[in-house]
Protein backbone atom coordinates (compact mmCIF):
# COMPACT_ATOMS: atom_id res chain seq x y z
CA UNK A 1 0.00 0.00 0.00
CA UNK A 2 1.48 3.26 -1.32
CA UNK A 3 1.77 5.69 1.74
CA UNK A 4 2.53 9.60 1.16
CA UNK A 5 3.20 12.75 2.99
CA UNK A 6 -1.00 13.80 2.72
CA UNK A 7 -1.66 10.55 3.92
CA UNK A 8 -0.08 11.67 7.66
CA UNK A 9 -2.49 15.13 6.64
CA UNK A 10 -5.17 12.66 6.55
CA UNK A 11 -4.30 10.90 9.66
CA UNK A 12 -4.09 14.27 11.56
CA UNK A 13 -7.58 15.45 10.56
CA UNK A 14 -9.38 12.15 11.48
CA UNK A 15 -9.92 10.76 8.50
CA UNK A 16 -11.00 6.42 8.16
CA UNK A 17 -8.49 5.24 5.75
CA UNK A 18 -8.87 2.72 3.43
CA UNK A 19 -7.06 0.89 0.90
CA UNK A 20 -7.93 1.96 -2.54
CA UNK A 21 -5.84 0.62 -5.39
CA UNK A 22 -2.73 0.39 -3.88
CA UNK A 23 -3.28 3.69 -2.15
CA UNK A 24 -4.04 4.45 1.43
CA UNK A 25 -6.98 6.97 1.01
CA UNK A 26 -9.48 9.16 3.21
CA UNK A 27 -12.85 7.58 2.90
CA UNK A 28 -14.71 10.61 5.06
CA UNK A 29 -13.48 12.82 7.69
CA UNK A 30 -16.70 15.06 9.13
CA UNK A 31 -18.98 12.42 7.58
CA UNK A 32 -19.97 11.65 3.92
CA UNK A 33 -23.08 13.84 4.62
CA UNK A 34 -21.61 16.86 5.83
CA UNK A 35 -18.86 16.48 3.29
CA UNK A 36 -21.45 15.99 0.44
CA UNK A 37 -23.15 19.57 1.37
CA UNK A 38 -20.11 21.33 1.84
CA UNK A 39 -19.20 20.62 -1.81
CA UNK A 40 -22.76 21.43 -2.71
CA UNK A 41 -22.99 24.51 -1.69
CA UNK A 42 -19.60 25.66 -0.02
CA UNK A 43 -16.22 23.78 -1.42
CA UNK A 44 -14.73 20.38 -0.70
CA UNK A 45 -11.16 19.50 -1.28
CA UNK A 46 -10.29 15.63 -2.37
CA UNK A 47 -6.72 13.98 -2.93
CA UNK A 48 -7.05 11.94 -5.41
CA UNK A 49 -3.35 11.19 -5.72
CA UNK A 50 -4.33 7.63 -6.77
CA UNK A 51 -5.34 8.43 -10.16
CA UNK A 52 -2.79 7.38 -12.55
CA UNK A 53 -1.23 9.71 -15.40
CA UNK A 54 0.40 8.02 -18.76
CA UNK A 55 1.66 10.50 -21.01
CA UNK A 56 1.59 10.09 -25.28
CA UNK A 57 4.21 11.74 -27.28
CA UNK A 58 5.53 11.88 -30.69
CA UNK A 59 5.20 12.16 -34.34
CA UNK A 60 2.31 9.55 -34.11
CA UNK A 61 0.55 9.91 -30.94
CA UNK A 62 -2.54 11.23 -32.31
CA UNK A 63 -2.79 8.63 -34.75
CA UNK A 64 -2.45 5.73 -32.21
CA UNK A 65 -4.56 7.70 -29.69
CA UNK A 66 -6.88 8.45 -32.30
CA UNK A 67 -7.34 4.51 -32.80
CA UNK A 68 -7.28 3.50 -28.83
CA UNK A 69 -9.95 5.70 -27.57
CA UNK A 70 -14.01 6.01 -28.57
CA UNK A 71 -13.62 9.65 -28.54
CA UNK A 72 -12.72 12.08 -31.50
CA UNK A 73 -9.53 13.23 -30.66
CA UNK A 74 -9.85 15.58 -33.58
CA UNK A 75 -12.10 17.75 -32.16
CA UNK A 76 -9.28 19.10 -29.36
CA UNK A 77 -6.78 22.01 -29.10
CA UNK A 78 -4.08 22.62 -27.50
CA UNK A 79 -5.22 23.16 -23.88
CA UNK A 80 -8.44 21.16 -24.12
CA UNK A 81 -9.74 18.31 -22.15
CA UNK A 82 -11.48 15.45 -23.69
CA UNK A 83 -13.58 12.59 -21.48
CA UNK A 84 -13.24 9.11 -23.70
CA UNK A 85 -12.74 5.68 -22.94
CA UNK A 86 -10.33 2.61 -24.00
CA UNK A 87 -12.36 -0.75 -25.20
CA UNK A 88 -11.55 -4.16 -25.87
CA UNK A 89 -12.43 -5.54 -29.89
CA UNK A 90 -15.25 -6.99 -27.90
CA UNK A 91 -16.64 -3.39 -27.04
CA UNK A 92 -16.42 -3.71 -23.49
CA UNK A 93 -14.36 -1.00 -21.61
CA UNK A 94 -11.33 -1.06 -20.45
CA UNK A 95 -11.20 1.98 -18.77
CA UNK A 96 -12.73 5.90 -18.76
CA UNK A 97 -10.48 8.63 -18.86
CA UNK A 98 -9.61 12.16 -18.98
CA UNK A 99 -7.33 13.08 -22.28
CA UNK A 100 -5.33 16.09 -21.94
CA UNK A 101 -4.03 17.68 -24.92
CA UNK A 102 -0.24 19.65 -24.65
CA UNK A 103 0.62 19.52 -28.29
CA UNK A 104 -0.67 17.78 -31.54
CA UNK A 105 2.44 15.34 -30.37
CA UNK A 106 2.20 15.35 -26.31
CA UNK A 107 -1.23 14.39 -24.52
CA UNK A 108 -1.41 13.26 -20.75
CA UNK A 109 -4.13 10.81 -19.60
CA UNK A 110 -5.89 10.36 -16.21
CA UNK A 111 -6.84 6.86 -15.56
CA UNK A 112 -8.52 5.12 -12.74
CA UNK A 113 -6.98 4.34 -9.82
CA UNK A 114 -6.78 0.70 -9.58
CA UNK A 115 -6.33 0.17 -13.62
CA UNK A 116 -3.20 2.53 -14.38
CA UNK A 117 -1.09 -0.41 -14.68
CA UNK A 118 -3.52 -2.70 -16.63
CA UNK A 119 -4.05 0.43 -18.42
CA UNK A 120 -0.18 0.91 -19.41
CA UNK A 121 0.04 -2.54 -20.01
CA UNK A 122 -2.99 -2.55 -22.94
CA UNK A 123 -1.73 0.44 -24.49
CA UNK A 124 1.69 -1.01 -24.83
CA UNK A 125 0.33 -4.17 -26.30
CA UNK A 126 -1.57 -1.69 -28.40
CA UNK A 127 1.26 -0.54 -29.57
CA UNK A 128 2.90 -3.80 -30.48
CA UNK A 129 0.04 -4.40 -32.41
CA UNK A 130 -0.42 -1.55 -34.67
CA UNK A 131 1.06 0.23 -37.95
CA UNK A 132 1.84 3.24 -35.08
CA UNK A 133 5.24 2.88 -33.71
CA UNK A 134 6.53 6.55 -33.70
CA UNK A 135 5.39 7.56 -30.56
CA UNK A 136 6.51 6.90 -26.70
CA UNK A 137 4.35 5.67 -23.81
CA UNK A 138 5.78 6.76 -20.01
CA UNK A 139 4.16 5.96 -16.89
CA UNK A 140 3.79 8.79 -14.67
CA UNK A 141 1.44 7.91 -12.06
CA UNK A 142 3.78 7.75 -9.15
CA UNK A 143 5.42 11.26 -10.54
CA UNK A 144 1.99 13.22 -9.46
CA UNK A 145 -0.08 14.21 -6.54
CA UNK A 146 -3.77 15.36 -7.62
CA UNK A 147 -6.21 17.63 -5.72
CA UNK A 148 -9.63 18.01 -6.53
CA UNK A 149 -11.14 21.41 -5.40
CA UNK A 150 -14.89 20.93 -5.82
CA UNK A 151 -17.73 23.60 -5.31
CA UNK A 152 -19.46 26.88 -6.24
CA UNK A 153 -16.38 28.73 -4.24
CA UNK A 154 -14.04 26.66 -5.76
CA UNK A 155 -12.93 29.35 -7.99
CA UNK A 156 -12.71 32.17 -4.93
CA UNK A 157 -10.46 29.84 -3.03
CA UNK A 158 -8.12 29.12 -6.07
CA UNK A 159 -7.96 32.73 -7.02
CA UNK A 160 -6.31 33.71 -3.46
CA UNK A 161 -3.47 31.24 -4.44
CA UNK A 162 -2.65 31.69 -8.27
CA UNK A 163 -2.39 34.78 -10.32
CA UNK A 164 -3.17 32.92 -13.88
CA UNK A 165 -6.81 33.94 -14.67
CA UNK A 166 -9.37 31.14 -13.85
CA UNK A 167 -11.80 32.80 -15.79
CA UNK A 168 -9.95 32.26 -18.95
CA UNK A 169 -9.71 28.94 -18.45
CA UNK A 170 -13.26 27.12 -19.65
CA UNK A 171 -14.93 23.62 -18.68
CA UNK A 172 -12.88 21.32 -19.96
CA UNK A 173 -9.77 23.27 -20.74
CA UNK A 174 -6.65 23.78 -18.76
CA UNK A 175 -3.50 25.67 -18.13
CA UNK A 176 0.07 25.60 -16.80
CA UNK A 177 0.67 27.94 -13.43
CA UNK A 178 1.59 28.13 -10.23
CA UNK A 179 -0.49 27.63 -7.24
CA UNK A 180 0.86 29.07 -3.58
CA UNK A 181 4.48 29.11 -5.82
CA UNK A 182 4.31 25.49 -6.99
CA UNK A 183 4.13 23.90 -10.60
CA UNK A 184 0.59 23.18 -11.15
CA UNK A 185 -1.95 21.56 -14.19
CA UNK A 186 -4.76 23.82 -13.60
CA UNK A 187 -7.68 21.55 -15.24
CA UNK A 188 -11.12 23.13 -14.92
CA UNK A 189 -12.80 19.13 -14.32
CA UNK A 190 -14.25 17.14 -12.09
CA UNK A 191 -16.44 14.71 -10.71
CA UNK A 192 -18.86 15.80 -8.69
CA UNK A 193 -21.29 18.38 -11.26
CA UNK A 194 -19.97 21.24 -9.40
CA UNK A 195 -17.51 24.07 -10.65
CA UNK A 196 -13.92 23.49 -9.38
CA UNK A 197 -10.80 22.75 -10.45
CA UNK A 198 -8.38 18.96 -10.57
CA UNK A 199 -4.91 20.36 -9.94
CA UNK A 200 -1.39 18.40 -10.57
CA UNK A 201 1.31 19.02 -9.02
CA UNK A 202 4.64 17.21 -8.47
CA UNK A 203 3.84 14.30 -6.15
CA UNK A 204 6.29 16.08 -3.47
CA UNK A 205 4.96 19.15 -3.48
CA UNK A 206 1.32 17.70 -2.87
CA UNK A 207 1.04 17.85 1.09
CA UNK A 208 2.08 21.70 0.67
CA UNK A 209 -0.05 22.28 -1.65
CA UNK A 210 -3.26 20.50 -0.25
CA UNK A 211 -1.81 22.89 3.27
CA UNK A 212 -2.34 26.27 1.25
CA UNK A 213 -5.75 25.21 -0.23
CA UNK A 214 -7.00 24.29 3.03
CA UNK A 215 -5.47 27.51 4.94
CA UNK A 216 -6.75 29.90 2.29
CA UNK A 217 -10.48 28.53 2.12
CA UNK A 218 -11.35 27.80 5.65
CA UNK A 219 -12.74 31.02 5.77
CA UNK A 220 -14.91 30.49 3.36
CA UNK A 221 -15.98 27.27 4.01
CA UNK A 222 -13.68 25.00 2.19
CA UNK A 223 -13.69 20.91 4.04
CA UNK A 224 -11.58 18.30 3.17
CA UNK A 225 -13.38 15.22 1.56
CA UNK A 226 -13.28 11.80 1.55
CA UNK A 227 -14.02 8.69 -1.43
CA UNK A 228 -17.18 8.39 0.72
CA UNK A 229 -18.75 11.85 -0.59
CA UNK A 230 -17.31 11.70 -3.86
CA UNK A 231 -19.13 8.70 -4.40
CA UNK A 232 -22.63 10.09 -3.44
CA UNK A 233 -21.67 13.56 -5.62
CA UNK A 234 -21.10 11.79 -8.78
CA UNK A 235 -23.67 9.62 -8.62
CA UNK A 236 -26.43 12.37 -8.15
CA UNK A 237 -25.09 13.80 -11.18
CA UNK A 238 -24.82 9.79 -12.82
CA UNK A 239 -21.43 10.31 -13.53
CA UNK A 240 -20.53 6.62 -14.72
CA UNK A 241 -18.01 4.89 -12.61
CA UNK A 242 -15.34 2.02 -13.31
CA UNK A 243 -16.30 -0.64 -12.22
CA UNK A 244 -20.24 -0.25 -12.28
CA UNK A 245 -21.43 1.40 -15.15
CA UNK A 246 -18.38 0.49 -16.97
CA UNK A 247 -16.86 -2.58 -17.20
CA UNK A 248 -15.32 -5.30 -19.55
CA UNK A 249 -18.59 -6.88 -20.46
CA UNK A 250 -20.24 -3.87 -21.04
CA UNK A 251 -20.16 -1.32 -23.91
CA UNK A 252 -20.53 2.23 -23.57
CA UNK A 253 -23.59 2.60 -25.65
CA UNK A 254 -25.21 0.62 -23.22
CA UNK A 255 -24.97 3.16 -20.46
CA UNK A 256 -25.44 6.43 -22.30
CA UNK A 257 -21.98 7.02 -23.22
CA UNK A 258 -22.44 6.72 -26.67
CA UNK A 259 -21.80 10.77 -26.63
CA UNK A 260 -18.24 9.66 -26.27
CA UNK A 261 -18.22 6.97 -28.77
CA UNK A 262 -17.35 8.64 -31.90
CA UNK A 263 -18.74 5.87 -34.20
CA UNK A 264 -18.49 7.31 -37.61
CA UNK A 265 -14.79 8.60 -37.04
CA UNK A 266 -12.82 6.03 -38.69
CA UNK A 267 -12.08 2.60 -37.16
CA UNK A 268 -10.69 2.31 -33.60
CA UNK A 269 -10.65 -0.67 -30.63
CA UNK A 270 -14.46 -2.01 -30.10
CA UNK A 271 -16.05 0.14 -32.92
CA UNK A 272 -16.89 -3.10 -35.01
CA UNK A 273 -18.45 -5.30 -32.07
CA UNK A 274 -20.44 -1.67 -31.09
CA UNK A 275 -21.62 -1.25 -34.61
CA UNK A 276 -22.80 -5.05 -34.66
CA UNK A 277 -24.77 -4.64 -31.53
CA UNK A 278 -26.01 -1.17 -32.54
CA UNK A 279 -27.36 -2.59 -35.75
CA UNK A 280 -28.76 -6.17 -34.08
CA UNK A 281 -30.61 -3.63 -31.02
CA UNK A 282 -29.26 -3.05 -27.86
CA UNK A 283 -30.72 -5.91 -25.36
CA UNK A 284 -29.96 -3.55 -22.32
CA UNK A 285 -29.78 -0.24 -21.49
CA UNK A 286 -29.60 2.27 -18.36
CA UNK A 287 -32.36 3.80 -16.90
CA UNK A 288 -32.24 6.04 -13.74
CA UNK A 289 -34.56 5.13 -10.57
CA UNK A 290 -36.05 6.78 -7.15
CA UNK A 291 -37.37 5.12 -4.22
CA UNK A 292 -40.84 6.00 -3.35
CA UNK A 293 -40.19 4.44 -0.09
CA UNK A 294 -37.25 4.36 2.18
CA UNK A 295 -34.61 1.95 1.54
CA UNK A 296 -31.10 2.21 -0.06
CA UNK A 297 -30.02 0.40 -3.45
CA UNK A 298 -26.85 -0.62 -3.90
CA UNK A 299 -24.81 -2.12 -6.56
CA UNK A 300 -25.83 -5.54 -7.64
CA UNK A 301 -29.84 -5.22 -6.10
CA UNK A 302 -32.19 -7.62 -8.74
CA UNK A 303 -34.10 -4.99 -10.83
CA UNK A 304 -38.20 -6.37 -10.99
CA UNK A 305 -40.93 -6.31 -13.58
CA UNK A 306 -44.53 -7.94 -11.96
CA UNK A 307 -41.74 -10.20 -10.19
CA UNK A 308 -39.47 -11.37 -12.58
CA UNK A 309 -35.88 -10.03 -12.56
CA UNK A 310 -35.38 -7.52 -15.78
CA UNK A 311 -31.90 -6.31 -14.47
CA UNK A 312 -29.75 -5.02 -11.69
CA UNK A 313 -28.49 -2.01 -9.43
CA UNK A 314 -25.17 -0.84 -11.23
CA UNK A 315 -25.01 2.20 -8.65
CA UNK A 316 -26.87 3.07 -5.47
CA UNK A 317 -26.93 5.36 -2.54
CA UNK A 318 -29.51 7.41 -0.36
CA UNK A 319 -28.91 11.07 -1.97
CA UNK A 320 -27.64 13.84 0.56
CA UNK A 321 -29.71 16.72 -1.48
CA UNK A 322 -32.63 14.85 -2.32
CA UNK A 323 -32.89 12.27 0.96
CA UNK A 324 -34.01 9.91 -1.29
CA UNK A 325 -32.79 5.92 -2.66
CA UNK A 326 -31.09 6.78 -6.10
CA UNK A 327 -29.86 4.21 -8.26
CA UNK A 328 -28.57 3.75 -11.74
CA UNK A 329 -29.85 0.18 -13.22
CA UNK A 330 -29.13 -2.01 -16.31
CA UNK A 331 -32.44 -3.57 -17.24
CA UNK A 332 -34.02 -5.21 -20.50
CA UNK A 333 -34.27 -2.55 -23.53
CA UNK A 334 -38.30 -3.43 -23.62
CA UNK A 335 -38.52 -2.52 -20.09
CA UNK A 336 -36.37 0.34 -20.45
CA UNK A 337 -38.55 1.64 -23.04
CA UNK A 338 -41.70 0.62 -21.27
CA UNK A 339 -43.96 2.46 -18.69
CA UNK A 340 -43.76 -0.72 -16.44
CA UNK A 341 -44.05 -0.46 -12.55
CA UNK A 342 -40.55 -1.18 -11.27
CA UNK A 343 -39.35 -2.50 -8.07
CA UNK A 344 -35.82 -3.29 -6.44
CA UNK A 345 -35.21 -6.16 -4.42
CA UNK A 346 -33.75 -4.82 -1.70
CA UNK A 347 -33.46 -7.63 1.03
CA UNK A 348 -36.24 -9.54 1.46
CA UNK A 349 -38.23 -6.50 0.34
CA UNK A 350 -39.37 -5.19 -2.93
CA UNK A 351 -39.36 -1.57 -2.92
CA UNK A 352 -41.20 0.34 -5.87
CA UNK A 353 -39.12 2.45 -7.95
CA UNK A 354 -39.72 5.23 -10.39
CA UNK A 355 -37.98 6.11 -13.24
CA UNK A 356 -36.21 9.25 -13.04
CA UNK A 357 -34.83 12.22 -15.63
CA UNK A 358 -31.30 12.90 -15.64
CA UNK A 359 -29.39 14.38 -13.49
CA UNK A 360 -30.89 13.41 -9.89
CA UNK A 361 -29.81 16.36 -8.54
CA UNK A 362 -29.59 19.64 -11.19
Amino acid sequence: MKITPLNQIHRQLGARMVDFGGWDMPVQYSGVIAEHMAVRTTAGLFDVSHMGEIEVSGAQAFEFLQYATTNDLSKLTDGQVQYTALCYETGGVVDDLTLYRFAADRYLLCVNASNSDKDFAWLQDLQKNTDFSDFTLINRSDEYAQLALQGPVAANILAKLTSTDLSAIKFYRFKEGLVAGIKTIISRTGYTGEDGFELYCAAADGAALWQELMRVGESLGLLPIGLGARDTLRLEKAYALYGHEITAEIMPIEVRLAWITKLQKGNFVGRDAMLKAKEAGLSRKLIALTLTTSGVPRDGYPVLSGGREVGYVTSGTMSPSLRKGIALALVETAVAESDEPLEIGIRKRQVLAERTALPFVK
